[in-house]
């Protein structure tokens, strides 16, 4: 993973403002290798403002076998998308608290084991008791991570808090009019709950 001039990707790159509280790297580049299908690919990704997310601007596709040719076929094998969810949690930084010696974390040293982006005890915490300011702050981390990888943002606060579509909903509308979403957009599509 590295930033698009070559340097290795680090909470440093994060140097564009985006919500309230969260900064991203501004364009990455991601290569991942496939075993079963035998190819590698590299991707070129760079935050667009109007659009609300990471936009792919170059693919790359290499045989890592002899026996693999690159043709159509195989370019159907490709998941494209799948390398931008993986690569955008490393690209989004944020500051745990106000100090002025607080440290930046990228979102992907805030995942755990599972694969989830919140620890359980907030969601639990922020779902139970629901400080408002808390509240904010975690779906704005969800939001900003789903709508910059091109994932469904009302999905994954769902899925990460446990909470039905129309919370979700209602938490997103309120974090939207207190300007935590701003710069951040997602794609319409199927209901995030269907």
């Amino acid at each position: 993973m590295k930033t698009l001039d070559g340097t290795p990707m680090s909470v440093a790159a994060a140097v564009q403002p985006l919500g309230s509280g969260l900064r991203i790297a501004p364009g990455f580049a991601a290569s991942t290798t496939d075993e079963t299908t035998g190819l590698a690919t590299r991707i070129e990704a760079k935050y667009v403002r109007t659009t609300g997310r990471y936009v792919v601007t170059a693919v790359a596709v290499e045989s890592t076998v002899d026996s693999v040719e690159v043709n159509a076929n195989t370019l159907r094998q490709v998941t494209v998308q799948a390398i931008v969810q993986a690569a955008a949690p490393q690209c989004i930084a944020l500051t745990l608290d106000d100090s002025a010696d607080a440290k930046g974390l990228s979102v992907s040293e805030l995942t755990n084991r599972d694969g989830r982006l919140i620890p359980e005890w907030l969601a639990t915490d922020v779902v139970k008791r629901g400080s408002s300011e808390a509240r904010l702050d975690v779906v704005e981390i969800l939001y900003g991570v789903a709508a910059l990888s091109g994932q469904a943002p009302l999905r994954m606060i769902m899925n990460e808090l446990g909470i039905p579509h129309r919370t979700a909903s209602d938490w997103t509308q309120k974090a939207r009019a207190a300007g935590r979403l701003e710069g951040m957009t997602a794609a319409a599509g199927r209901k995030a709950d269907g």
